[in-house]
């Protein structure tokens, strides 16, 4: 059966060279609603950590902008890297955006850093708890302080702590994962999962395949849910192809070499015109989907549908925001998205 279900879109909060976080927060702005307009179900932001390229290190802050700017969509985290973070304050922090926007607020965690071994320790401020293998434990203790299951033991030490405020909804919690890590976790605990082909595109389909049929239902998770995200750029025009091409390629290049200084179009054109590119583009397998609107929405489906994903997640980082904008307004077109009531009547007013 082919690919026909809901679609939303992944941002990073690209910071332009020459632009500031200010341009990159208020294009995302634009973004959410232009795509919330569109049809699209759910806009997610990641979580990344020293550079100077994005604005996405605190993806919590940019939910609850982008919530107070929309009204239908699902906003969340893909994700929280829970390593970094107090399962505590975690917990908190979206009860809090979920009491502001009920039924619409997504937790996607994830156990990598986000970032280089320097910037872990100071996240994490310990050389231990840098190295420590404890994700299983951090991602119970946030269960048990979201009401999952039966909570803590009577003598745990955190049986009498309370993650105020308490909401009747609950975030819905998303594991995500670039490897069969996340996968696995997900069917074992009951959860959704969320696999980032954009990221390692080889292994999505079987792991996700894989994920079905180790699902152990739970509470929360009935039933197997998946998402698979990846790139995809669609426009009629094949010279704003091949810039996002050059554009994404260079930016790859440059963080797989660690440098962490945002790419200019001009940067990247004159990276297209070079011997690199094509070497550099070859490497990146499988990774993106770029061209004519109906040839990028049909590779989505083949993908989605050989995968069993129930969702898919786009992420199009563009130095070309207009062009960025276009390239949903197409995809949502090509793969049939509907706009809306609410949405839709708003605008009319």
């Amino acid at each position: 059966m082919t690919f026909s279900g809901p679609v939303g879109v992944l941002d990073y909060v690209s910071i332009t060279d020459g632009g500031s976080a200010h341009e990159a927060i208020d294009r995302t702005i634009e973004l959410a609603r232009h795509v919330e307009a569109l049809g699209f179900r759910r806009h997610w932001f990641s979580e990344h950590h020293n550079t100077r390229s994005l604005a996405c290190t605190a993806p919590e802050l940019i939910i609850a902008r982008v919530g107070a700017e929309t009204s239908t969509l699902r906003v969340g985290a893909g994700g929280i890297m829970l390593p970094n973070h107090s399962p505590l304050k975690v917990a908190e922090t979206f009860r809090t955006l979920e009491a502001m926007f009920p039924g619409r607020i997504d937790l996607g965690l994830g156990r990598a850093p986000g970032t280089d071994g320097i910037t872990a320790l100071a996240l994490r401020r310990s050389r231990q708890a840098v190295l420590a293998d404890d994700f299983p434990a951090l991602a119970a203790e946030l269960f048990a302080f979201l009401g999952w299951g039966d909570g803590f033991p009577h003598d745990h030490a955190f049986s009498k702590v309370v993650a105020a405020p308490e909401v009747p909804t609950r975030p819905e919690v998303w594991m995500l994962g670039s490897s069969d890590y996340g996968a696995r976790f997900a069917a074992v605990n009951g959860l959704a999962t969320a696999f980032a082909h954009q990221i390692n595109p080889e292994p999505a389909v079987e792991v996700l395949q894989a994920y079905r049929r180790e699902f152990q239902p739970s509470a929360w998770q009935p039933e197997p849910r998946a998402l698979l995200s990846t790139n995809a750029f669609a426009s009629h025009d094949p010279d704003e192809v091949h810039d996002f091409e050059a554009f994404w390629t260079l930016s790859m290049t440059k963080i797989r070499r660690g440098e962490r200084t945002p790419t200019s179009l001009t940067e990247a054109r004159e990276f297209a015109a070079s011997p690199r590119f094509v070497q550099a583009k070859a490497t990146m397998g499988a990774r993106l989907f770029a061209g004519p609107p109906a040839e990028v929405a049909d590779g989505l489906r083949q993908l989605a549908t050989a995968a069993g994903a129930d969702e898919l997640m786009i992420v199009t980082p563009s130095a070309d925001h207009g062009a960025r904008l276009r390239s949903y307004a197409l995809l949502a077109g090509e793969l049939g998205l509907e706009a809306p009531v609410v949405a839709a009547s708003a605008a009319l007013s």
